[in-house]
């Protein structure tokens, strides 16, 4: 069995920990210097976060640069895995977390949890459920002897899709929760934190490898970034707990009252995607990271939509951070899951 340490960088392997110490220290600033994160919280553009996109783009970036479009060619070769993978993400995936959601923090926990919150939460849940996984399915991939250039493809693929769908499955399911978001400020969410790193990754990608060399590219430049991303995501949770902190101090129950319909949402598309892959009869090399990316979430991109739709203090912001709590471990026992099933 692949051991699902190897391929992990240090970061990546205790990013868990490494987000519960950014709860605490984010938590302790908010605290103790309030003036400080509402000066922050000030520095906006078209009510989006200047200090929180400057980190969001550390972090989409380098990601982005791995993507490569040209391999989009090779959807021919084996286009179920493809049609699996677009089901799962976009017809079932958002739909069952406003599901699992809504039961949990309306119904089972409504005791424990305010309505006016409950809805920004489900909100954020939402946002993750409709953002399919790009950064960290690459490592999934790696950890159960993916085949990396279908994966690329199945990434390529959802962040193009990701483009024109997002925003309708978003308007939709926060519609139905009765939460007014504008189109424009999806829009510009979307454009700000997808398009223009994605852009940029691509230019990035065809000038690197031009002048040095695919070579060059996958084995030298793009690890220079490796811990960019991660380190960019830390220190905008610091800042998102900093401004939560009051919120988290007041409810500390409600993290994990957040998790459960998260956790028990990854696990349920996981099966779902793997029952679809066995039925189609797929090779556990494509089948494999087509569970992975059903079940994991792009969680930078659900929390710099949050922080632009609702604020970097808001409950829906807190409900996508609680979504970067529970990957890591969550994903790690579903790697082990794949791994060992008979899944072929």
């Amino acid at each position: 069995m692949k051991d699902v340490n190897k391929g992990i960088n240090f970061f990546q392997r205790y990013l868990s920990i490494w987000v519960f110490m950014c709860m605490v220290i984010g938590v302790g600033i908010g605290h103790i210097f309030p003036v400080l994160i509402q000066f922050l919280n000030k520095l906006t553009i078209a009510g989006i976060s200047i200090p929180i996109a400057i980190l969001i783009w550390i972090m989409i970036y380098p990601m982005m640069m791995k993507v490569d479009f040209q391999s989009i060619r090779q959807v021919k070769d084996n286009p179920k895995g493809l049609f699996i993978t677009w089901t799962t993400n976009w017809l079932i995936k958002p739909f069952t977390m406003y599901v699992f959601a809504y039961f949990f923090l309306f119904v089972v926990f409504k005791t424990w949890i305010p309505q006016e919150f409950a809805t920004e939460y489900l909100a954020g849940a939402v946002l993750l459920g409709a953002a399919p996984c790009t950064a960290m399915v690459f490592v999934w991939s790696t950890l159960t002897n993916g085949n990396p250039a279908y994966t690329v493809v199945q990434v390529a693929t959802n962040d193009l899709i990701i483009l024109v769908a997002f925003v309708p499955i978003v308007k939709f399911l926060l519609g139905v929760s009765n939460v007014s978001v504008p189109y424009s400020t999806l829009f510009v969410s979307i454009t700000i934190f997808v398009v223009i790193p994605l852009i940029a990754g691509v230019l990035t990608r065809v000038y690197v490898v031009h002048s040095k060399g695919l070579d060059y590219f996958e084995n030298i430049f793009i690890h220079k970034f490796d811990n960019a991303t991660v380190l960019g995501l830390l220190l905008t949770l610091i800042l998102i707990f900093a401004s939560q902190a009051e919120v988290i101090l007041t409810n500390p129950i409600h993290i994990i009252l957040i998790a459960v319909p998260l956790i028990i949402q990854t696990f349920f598309i996981f099966f779902v995607t793997y029952a679809m892959c066995k039925l189609f009869g797929l090779s556990f090399d494509i089948a494999a990271p087509a569970c992975m990316i059903g079940a994991s979430n792009f969680f930078e991109l659900a929390v710099a939509v949050a922080i632009a739709l609702f604020g970097t203090t808001s409950p829906a912001a807190l409900a996508t951070t609680v979504g970067v709590l529970t990957e890591v471990p969550v994903m790690l026992t579903l790697v082990k899951i794949a791994n060992g099933s008979s899944l072929t």
